[in-house]
């Protein structure tokens, strides 16, 4: 293939700032996966490998003003948000080393040999071992927090694992200075700098998914971009696991009670989530049922007045602004669609949000109006007013997989009177993680997290926030009959680690 110049790009202007890199060549992918592969023995120590990661997140968060002030150049997302999201990100980085140091993701289980039992039980010793080097596909939308140094490549790290970065050309030089942050940290604890590797352009990103020593993928992105890592991965000579965050609508329901409760909140909260970051959140509220009648009337105009005073905002590029104006007005254009505030092109480079509204009976059955059920990147949402909640419900079934879906209920709903808990059960096949009265932008790096669902949320069922992210670059293997001399430490009876344990079906810690 051939090498072509990687630019940043002010996204506020549309022009170039700098060149960055080249494209990697395939001898230049072959090149860091090897050296990533080599890397693989230097992660082998869980003390060395936690001590890497907090110092990856003490020099990311010494570098900030120059890392943010990099961000901010290639993205506009602002210093206020980058701030913050730099700082989850440092946070997600010394959450995995608590998790490595503790051990427990390890899932050590010995059973020594029990001639009563049907059948015989050997002596069995399981725990998980890293798969090998992952691919990492940058996000557009979270520069720190899904890239870099996100989630797939701070859990792939916790795990054991070397990575290659893919980075998404939308913030390369950013991408190029964060790695050079990881591999300082890397340096200090001896770690090669191949730890960390990142390679540049779209023909890389193929390259990189065929390449035989890459043992799995993590990509945050578009359905048609990651479906066609994801077959390509299935692919393979050796397919390999590929965890892709692919797009989400992320459905809202309200009651009819609850808008007659607190129309006035509910429409400012709704319109503070769907154009927050300039609804370039991968949980944006993208679809909201509300129902007919006053109290829904309510709930629009306060929705209405919310969205009229947000300003217009710069996408990431301006191939995301052209598809917004294109895939806002395709949906405006379709009959009985209405926009009380018409979304679209704000200035030369920005976008103005808005919202649509439809009669939910229009989404009950296959037709044209399907294209109001997929996924609009940018600060727009889609409002269906419903009759009765048979309506509601027959939107709901013809919904894909989707990361949230949230239901507002009145008071007197939550307390468990009415349909709450049989609204929450309809909702729980759809996503991953059910919200009640809140609103799903804003995404906790909590152990009890999970930020996946369905596809096309996602292709497999894990999670890429949260501690049990680390499952994904683990597998397990068990020793049968092995002398204890032959064991690794995690597996001898003596438990010279320390670790949390289940030994003969005791929980040990």
């Amino acid at each position: 293939m051939a090498a072509a110049p990687v630019w940043s790009v002010d996204p506020r202007t549309g022009k170039q700032r700098e060149q960055v890199a080249v494209e990697a060549t395939a001898q230049e992918v072959d090149a860091a996966v090897r050296a990533a592969y080599d890397a693989r023995a230097s992660l082998a120590d869980r003390t060395v490998r936690a001590a890497f990661l907090r110092a990856a997140a003490d020099k990311l968060q010494g570098a900030k003003d120059q890392l943010v002030e990099a961000a901010d150049a290639e993205t506009a997302l602002g210093p206020v948000r980058l701030t913050g999201e730099l700082a989850r990100t440092c946070y997600q980085l010394r959450a995995f080393a608590d998790i490595v140091d503790e051990g427990e993701f390890l899932g050590v289980v010995i059973n020594h040999p029990d001639d009563t039992a049907t059948p015989p039980i050997p002596d069995l010793r399981r725990y998980k071992v890293p798969l090998g080097v992952v691919a990492v596909y940058s996000a557009s939308n979270f520069p720190f927090a899904f890239s870099v140094a996100g989630g797939d490549t701070a859990s792939a790290l916790a795990a054991g694992n070397p990575v290659v970065v893919k980075a998404h050309p939308d913030h390369p030089a950013l991408s190029e200075l964060v790695a050079a942050v990881l591999r300082s940290a890397a340096a200090e604890h001896g770690i090669p700098a191949g730890v960390v590797g990142l390679v540049h352009g779209f023909e890389a990103g193929i390259e990189l998914i065929k390449h035989p020593l890459i043992a799995a993928a993590g990509f945050t992105g578009s359905i048609k971009g990651g479906r066609a890592l994801f077959d390509a991965a299935a692919a393979r000579p050796v397919p390999i696991p590929f965890h892709g965050e692919l797009g989400s609508l992320n459905p809202v329901v309200i009651t009819e009670a609850a808008a007659a409760e607190r129309a006035d909140a509910i429409g400012a909260g709704l319109a503070g989530s769907m154009t927050l970051g300039v609804g370039q959140f991968c949980v944006k509220p993208g679809l909201v049922l509300v129902p007919s009648g006053a109290a829904g009337d309510g709930l629009v105009k306060s929705l209405t007045d919310a969205v009229s005073d947000t300003d217009s905002g710069v996408l990431l590029d301006h191939r995301m602004r052209d598809n917004f104006i294109a895939g806002v007005a395709e949906r405006a254009e379709l009959p009985d669609v209405e926009t009380p505030v018409t979304p679209g092109a704000g200035g030369e480079h920005t976008v103005s949000a808005g919202f649509l509204t439809v009669a939910a009976e229009k989404l009950a059955a296959e037709g044209a109006y399907d294209l109001l059920l997929e996924e609009c990147f940018g600060p727009v949402t889609v409002v269906a007013r419903y009759e009765d909640d048979d309506q509601a419900r027959a939107v709901l079934s013809r919904l894909p997989g989707n990361l949230t879906a949230t239901v507002h209920l009145s008071t007197e709903e939550a307390a468990g009177e009415g349909r709450g808990a049989e609204i929450l059960a309809e909702l729980t096949p759809l996503a991953g993680r059910v919200l009640v009265n809140g609103w799903p932008t804003g995404v906790a790096v909590a152990a009890s997290q999970h930020h996946g669902g369905p596809y096309p949320a996602t292709t497999s069922t894990s999670t890429s926030v949260g501690g049990t992210a680390i499952e994904r670059w683990l597998r397990p293997v068990a020793y049968q009959n092995a002398p204890e001399a032959l064991l690794p430490p995690e597996l001898k009876d003596d438990n010279p680690l320390g670790l949390p344990r289940r030994f003969n079906n005791n929980l040990e810690r």
